[in-house]
């Protein structure tokens, strides 16, 4: 795929995502969460340009602490967002206002990484990008699939840092 229609892609998965997870979302524990991340991740280690050819070292380095960024991303996302479980023992997640921070954080993270490579003359392709989402969503997907379990059958929200432990109240789609 071209780079742009990479970006596109990028774009696309990231408003989707983010867009869904400020609505109250039943957690399937049985299904394969895992699936999207895998796919971006076979996509983007498919393109050719992922490594600079004449910059190796340096883009090898920047791929290293994009998906660095990408798993610290995912971790702090899943660790902000709110897990709890209805009395049918349904299991259920909302991010909450601090998910935007740490959204914030990774992109800000992201930018700096494409500014210094910029800065060192390193070509950034941008399945190095998608590669960062398939880190973040495969990160996030199995942390709040492991809280979910871990809920078991106890009702209540699970912690969330950032969150005042408000009640919390389902929403209707």
């Amino acid at each position: 795929m071209s780079g742009l229609v990479n970006a596109l892609v990028i774009v696309a998965v990231a408003a989707i995502v983010i867009a869904r997870q400020f609505r109250a979302r039943a957690i399937n524990t049985d299904r394969r969460w895992w699936l999207l991340p895998v796919i971006l991740a076979v996509v983007a280690l498919r393109e050719p340009g992922i490594l600079d050819a004449h910059h190796r070292t340096e883009s090898a380095a920047l791929l290293v602490v994009e998906l660095l960024v990408g798993l610290a991303t995912g971790a702090g996302w899943a660790w902000t967002t709110r897990v709890w479980t209805e009395p049918d023992g349904v299991a259920w997640t909302r991010s909450t206002k601090a998910s935007v921070a740490v959204w914030g954080v990774g992109i800000g993270l992201r930018i700096a990484l494409f500014a210094v490579g910029r800065a060192f003359g390193v070509h950034q392709d941008s399945s190095a990008l998608m590669l960062g989402l398939a880190a973040t969503l495969l990160v996030r997907g199995g942390f709040l699939v492991w809280r979910a379990q871990s809920l078991g059958t106890a009702n209540g929200p699970a912690p969330a840092y950032g969150d005042g432990m408000r009640s919390v109240r389902r929403e209707h789609a």
